[in-house]
């Protein structure tokens, strides 16, 4: 039996008195509400595990549990399963500008994410291996006999060339879905939510979707890469980001087209397909250019 969003937030046993949860936009993975109970207002976020994405909610509570102790995400005040109510942040919800023009406030958070959280972190927690994830989307789009099977041999080949390209790396915990809306600014500090697909991963594909999803320039990507690391980027280095970046794009698409398959959310996956395709080709382009 299906429950209705709104009848499962109501009915959840957090709650001090009755509520009335408003519908957020913006969301393309979870089901989001805004709260009020006695005086306080909370995020709730509605979402099964979702193993087709990597995303198992037990993960995503160790992961928003660790973030809230490093002092980089809002108190999470509730779970169970397919439910997660986090503190609301009064706040300005990031677009792409605003992450170039925080570019400095955004690859502090960054380092500090990577350097703190896994300090934090208790029990099991996923890998989100970027060269696993395309593989197994791969996979997945030929199981559902996606409209675009026959252009995933040269995807596929180009993420195997990005990966051998990439080489040995160091892991952190990360959060490995670094799109805008997941930077609030409260006015004095800036924070990081939604921790779906958190896991050990290479840095650099933070650094590389940061760079993707908020269409940074070659010079901005340079100085994301110089603060975070405290260095000017060599050309090795700046190519490798380059390399993530061109794999970022990739896993924005073909998670887009694996939601044309499966996602039950109403959002138009089919332009944001496109829209990451396009973005991929024009990274891809500018990683065949630094690497001639």
């Amino acid at each position: 039996m299906t429950i209705d969003p709104v009848a499962r937030v109501c009915g959840l046993a957090f709650w001090k008195g009755p509520v009335d949860p408003e519908p957020l936009t913006g969301g393309i993975t979870n089901r989001n509400f805004l709260v009020r109970d006695q005086g306080r207002k909370y995020v709730v976020r509605l979402g099964e595990d979702i193993p087709l994405h990597n995303v198992m909610r037990f993960n995503e509570r160790a992961a928003a549990m660790a973030a809230e102790a490093a002092g980089v995400s809002p108190a999470l005040r509730h779970f169970e399963p397919g439910v997660i109510v986090i503190d609301h942040i009064e706040g300005r919800t990031f677009g792409e500008a605003d992450v170039r023009a925080e570019l400095p406030r955004v690859a502090e958070l960054i380092r500090r994410t990577h350097r703190d959280l896994g300090k934090h972190l208790k029990g099991p927690a996923l890998a989100f291996w970027t060269f696993h994830v395309l593989r197994n989307y791969g996979h997945t789009l030929r199981d559902g006999g996606h409209r675009m099977v026959s252009d995933l041999p040269r995807l596929e080949a180009i993420a195997d060339r990005i990966e051998a390209f990439v080489g040995p790396t160091e892991v952190v915990f990360a959060h490995n879905d670094l799109l805008p809306g997941n930077f609030i600014d409260d006015g004095e500090k800036l924070w990081l939510i939604d921790w779906d697909y958190a896991g050990f991963n290479t840095p650099l594909f933070d650094l590389g979707g940061v760079a993707s999803n908020n269409g940074f320039s070659p010079d901005e990507t340079d100085q994301l890469v110089a603060i975070y690391y405290r260095r000017a980027p060599d050309d090795a280095l700046r190519a490798r980001v380059q390399a993530m970046l061109v794999a970022s794009l990739l896993r924005e698409a073909l998670w887009s087209m694996v939601s044309e398959l499966h996602s039950p959310l109403d959002f138009d996956y089919r332009a944001y397909t496109a829209e990451n395709l396009s973005r991929f080709e024009r990274a891809l382009l500018r990683f065949d250019e630094m690497t001639q």
